[in-house]
């Protein structure tokens, strides 16, 4: 998943990123809110973290900027700011979460994985599809609750995220902007995301059926239930 972090502290900055690549997030940096606005203007994001203390912009107010370019996004508030009226007020204009500073790198990530669970609908980190159990936090792909499956990093983020959003068609572009961090014409060319995902069917079938694993004509692929 792609996470933009918006916060003008660089050391704390660089330490959220580095914690959040060892996890396997795809993180931007923005030191600035014209930064964030326009890395928001050129790029979607599954998560923005954002500190409201920004040095050119109230961070409430880029919050505002942020639910009109990416409206798909998950935002949590990171903020020494502790007011109630700033913690209200950030979350009526579409906040996921807020989270004070100073705060645990591991609570962060736990926070992350509730608004996702939140907004996916579902009870815990696991995906039942088919014969199959997909748990998102271990990232581990499991057949009937006993034998593990071996994915690489890149084929497990291509599964979790068609499962996330599934029985909606997903495009090639989308799933290298989102898996990737980015798309170019030489990457389309490549075909690199059909060669991955022939291979999770390849790994799969061994144990099920993959049927629920479709291809959309032309477009990309999407997972049936």
């Amino acid at each position: 998943m792609k996470v933009l972090i918006v916060e003008d502290e660089r050391s704390m900055a660089s330490e959220m990123e580095a914690f959040l690549k060892k996890a396997f997030y795809l993180c931007d940096l923005a030191y600035t809110a014209k930064q964030g606005l326009e890395k928001m203007e050129e790029n979607e994001y599954n998560f923005i973290l954002l500190d409201l203390g920004l040095p050119d912009k109230d961070g409430l107010l880029l919050l505002q900027e942020a639910r009109k370019n990416c409206p798909d996004a998950s935002c949590i508030i990171l903020s020494a700011r502790g007011q109630l009226e700033d913690r209200i007020r950030g979350l009526d204009l579409g906040a996921d979460d807020y989270l004070p500073k100073p705060f645990s790198l591991l609570e962060l990530q736990s926070r992350m994985q509730a608004v996702i669970r939140r907004k996916f609908g579902l009870q815990d980190s696991t995906i039942l599809i088919g014969d199959f159990k997909v748990d998102l936090n271990k990232r581990l792909v499991t057949y009937n609750d006993d034998a593990e499956i071996e994915l690489s990093k890149k084929e497990f983020d291509l599964l979790s995220y068609l499962l996330l959003h599934k029985n909606r068609p997903v495009t090639r572009m989308q799933l290298s902007e989102h898996i990737w961090g980015g798309f170019s014409d030489d990457d389309y060319d490549s075909n690199y995301i059909d060669v991955h995902i022939k291979n999770i069917r390849k790994k799969l079938s061994t144990w099920s059926s993959v049927e629920w694993l479709q291809t959309v004509r032309s477009v990309g692929y999407k997972v049936k239930i």
